[in-house]
């Protein structure tokens, strides 16, 4: 464990979700709080041993006075960055600036619900409903396929839901992860660091699936959860975000076989020609 008094880091990375913060920073304290001296679900996680960082890409709509004020009773704060941008890095740099043992990473859009955090916890340190006694992983992922099918709510648009699917089959050969497209995931600080010296690429952005392959992960668990539609704010999906998937799979498969991608060249040409048809 760590010198401080921080147990769990949950990174948030942010563009133009001020409407989402406020609500999101108190829900995933509210979760916290309801099941802390729960003896049918034991934690050591409390209110007193989190931080919630939000990594802004200077949205200037507000998110920094958000979390400011949150951040008088919460323990919560935001990082403003000025000049670098994207998904990725910015949860990059919330890990690297994290104070925690754990390090958590959820989005902005309440998509992830906040009240399984602590369920993601106790399956991250060993900790589940069952027993107190299970062993602990070193990564968990929050899965929207936790029964097979896609979890989502029902207004999710139907060539989302294409897209995501896809994706998720091109990168299956890569982890035996059930949903690595998802942004919902926790890993442990030493996989964390052993993915850094291996060499972590932020473009694009899934970094879960970077940091699984890249870290080495041996033993991994998932958690369910239904996945909602946004209320504030703007889907990030455009045609650069699947080209950066696309030049980050590439980059995957050469580094776990290296002479797999040219076959990876082709579903790539497939998987362009279908995206095109659906989002253009």
């Amino acid at each position: 464990m760590s010198n401080n008094t921080t147990l769990a880091s949950i990174i948030i990375p942010t563009y133009k979700e001020c409407g989402n913060l406020k609500e999101l920073i108190t829900r995933i304290f509210a979760a916290i709080e309801s099941e802390q001296g729960n003896k049918q679900q034991p934690s050591s996680l409390t209110v007193n041993n989190t931080e919630v960082i939000v990594v802004d890409d200077n949205s200037q709509d507000g998110s920094e006075e958000v979390v400011n004020e949150v951040g008088k009773t919460l323990n919560a704060r935001i990082i403003v960055r000025k000049t670098d941008r994207g998904l990725s890095s910015a949860v990059l740099r919330g890990f690297d600036e994290a104070k925690g043992t754990y390090l958590m990473c959820m989005d902005a859009d309440l998509q992830h619900p906040p009240e399984a955090v602590p369920a993601m916890f106790r399956a991250l340190v060993g900790v589940n409903l069952a027993s107190a006694a299970s062993s602990p992983a070193e990564f968990v992922l929050g899965t929207r396929y936790g029964s097979g099918e896609m979890s989502v709510d029902k207004n999710w648009p139907a060539y989302r839901r294409f897209i995501s699917k896809t994706a998720r089959l091109m990168a299956r050969p890569l982890t035996p992860l059930s949903d690595p497209m998802s942004g919902f995931f926790a890993i442990t600080r030493e996989a964390y660091e052993r993915a850094k010296r291996t060499g972590v690429n932020p473009i694009g952005f899934k970094i879960a699936l970077e940091l699984y392959v890249k870290a080495g992960i041996k033993k991994h668990k998932e958690v369910p959860f239904a996945f909602g539609v946004r209320l504030f704010g703007y889907s990030k999906l455009s045609s650069k975000v699947i080209i950066h998937y696309l030049s980050h799979l590439r980059e995957l498969y050469q580094f776990s076989f290296p002479y797999m991608h040219y076959v990876l060249a082709l579903l790539i040409v497939l998987f362009l020609y279908i995206a095109y048809r659906f989002t253009f």
